[in-house]
Formats: structure tokens, sequence, C-alpha cells
């Protein structure tokens, strides 16, 4: 547990960890303070703060699993303790951290007598389980269980519905979240003549993300949001004084990046060079992320012309972007 003394700044608006601790490999905790605000200040934050903790930070778990054995969601298997339904709910708890897009696939095999944990479980690279030991299905006898997986990375929940159900293949409750739960409480103060406050934030994760991870991606969400209310008068100005002064780069230009990168780097070392690895100002960042555009392959499949049809994205993006294709070209 490490805990600060909480000292307000008159000054300037600053955030601290004032208490953090690990209660658990699957539950962290952690309070932040910020402060001064005037008056109401906190509230509008500490609201918009919660409800993107809770709703819009993505997280990573298993969604489907998949095995000959198994005949129906309801159903028993001879020499496995728990029913099919009992692992199901068993693989929908597993706490999963990755930094991928999409969905992976994984598996189980394993042979009995003896128990199946997380452990067992067989990962694509980009995935990390969280605890080991939680608890799978116990084998009582010798025999074979082997279960394919699917792995997705999202926000939010989805519950499985009836016309999901595949081919021997089953769905599984998707919980996203990685924040468990999030509170905000508010101390208020006079300074002087004025009366400010103090915002408390209170932050539970699933050990995917530490709280102050959550915190920022929650901060860097909440700025996301906002951006296109920045660029919309900055659009307007940018068409009525270089309507006819701005010009698309070269149209071969991409083409002669992609195929220089291509040449020293393999197509499967662009599949793993993700946009946020760029240093990207947040604006394009977020536009190209809005088009599913993750990669630096996806990316460089794009010409021009269509990147220029994503909605706020300027003719000055293209060239920034190609800009950082340059250096990255030079060190391939």
């Amino acid at each position: 547990m490490v805990r600060e003394k909480v000292r307000v700044s008159t000054r300037t608006l600053q955030w601290k960890c004032v208490e953090s601790r690990v209660d658990s490999k699957r539950l962290y905790y952690g309070r932040f303070i910020l402060s001064p605000l005037m008056k109401g200040q906190a509230d509008t934050i500490g609201i918009a703060v919660r409800r993107v903790l809770l709703g819009e930070i993505e997280g990573t778990c298993i969604t489907r699993a998949k095995s000959e054995k198994i005949p129906h969601e309801y159903s028993t298997i001879v020499g496995i303790q728990e029913s099919v339904h009992e692992i199901l709910m068993n693989l929908k708890e597993i706490v999963l951290r990755s930094n991928l897009y999409g969905t992976r696939d994984a598996s189980i095999c394993v042979k009995g007598p003896g128990y199946v944990t997380a452990r067992d479980i067989i990962l694509p690279p980009s995935v990390e389980i969280v605890d080991n030991t939680q608890h799978i299905a116990n084998l009582t006898e010798p025999i074979n269980l082997c279960i394919g997986l699917q792995i997705e990375r999202n926000r939010g929940y989805r519950i499985k519905t009836l016309n999901n159900f595949q081919d021997r293949s089953y769905p599984i409750d998707a919980v996203f979240m990685p924040v468990r739960n999030a509170n905000h409480s508010i101390h208020s103060y006079v300074n002087g003549n004025e009366k400010q406050e103090i915002l408390f934030l209170e932050i539970w994760t699933n050990g995917s993300l530490t709280p102050k991870e959550a915190l920022y991606e929650a901060s860097r969400n909440l700025i996301d949001l906002f951006i296109p209310f920045l660029d919309s008068e900055e659009e307007n100005l940018n068409l009525e004084n270089n309507q006819h002064k701005a010009t698309l780069p070269p149209p071969f230009t991409f083409h002669d990046i992609f195929e220089k990168l291509r040449k020293n780097k393999k197509e499967i070392a662009l599949k793993s060079i993700f946009i946020d690895q760029l240093e990207l100002p947040p604006r394009i960042y977020n536009c190209l992320k809005r088009s599913n555009i993750h990669t630096l392959l996806d990316l460089l499949n794009n010409s021009q012309e269509e990147l220029m049809k994503i909605e706020h994205f300027h003719i000055e993006d293209v060239k920034h972007i190609l800009d950082i294709l340059e250096i990255e070209k030079d060190f391939a």
C-alpha cells in the first residue's frame, strides 16, 4: 500500500495518486485527487470520467468455445466433474491482457486426470493471462479435453443470443470491461473568498490494467470524443482560405513507401506495427481508429484519396503521415 499526504495547490490544477494497493492478481485499487477546482467542476469531471471508465475502456476476453465432444451447452461429459455450462462460466471469468485488434484463436488440450486451469490455455503471442491459477475444470478420468477458443478485444459487454449458436460452437457472455467499479466524491473548502473543490476518484480494476492506466485511457477517450468540436471551426476556415491552395501529395508517394518497407520488412512485421507507435497527433490517430485502421499495413493499404474521404481528415494530415512514413522508410 502506498499513501501520500494530500496537499492542495492554489496555483495550478494538479492530480496525484494518494493510495494504491494490489488486493489480488485480479483486484487492483487506486485513489486519485484532482485540485483545485472551481465550484461545480468536480462533479462535471467526476461523472464524465466514471462513465468512460465503466463503459469506454477496451478489454480482452474469451467470447466463444468449441469442442466436438460437447453435444449441447447444458450437457455433462463423462470424466469431467463440471457440466459444460460450468466450464463456459469458468472461461468467462478468465482475465486476459492484450493489445490485439479483432479476434484471435486459442485452445486448450489437456489429458486427465487433473485440474485444468488458465495456465493450460495456449494463447497467441499478443495475449497474456493475468492469473494462471483460475480454475476451468477437473478431469477425474484419463480422458482428453480439447476446446477451441475465440478471443476478442472490445468494450462494454455482449450477451449471447440464441442465433449466435453454431455447430459445436458456443458463445460466452463477454464482459470486456477491465474496470470493476469506479466512484467519485467531492471535498469543498474555502480559499480566501473563493469556494473551491477537490475531486476524489476511486478505481478498481481486474488486473489487466492498473487503476492509473485505466484513468489515462479514460482521459484520452474523453479528449478524443471532444476533438471533432475543436476541429469543426478549423475545418471550415481551411475550406474557405485554402480551397485552391492545398494540393494532395503525388499519388505514387504511398506506393513508393509501401514498396520500400515491403522490401526490408516482411508483411507480418507491418501487421505488428500499430499506429499507436507512430506518435501521431491525437486527432489524426482518432480519425484512423474510427476507420478501422489499426496497423501500419492497414494504413499503407489506403491511398491518399481514400484517407481524404475519412470524416474530419485534412490534406495537411495526409502530408503529416507521409512525413512520419518517410522517417520509417529511412530506418527500414
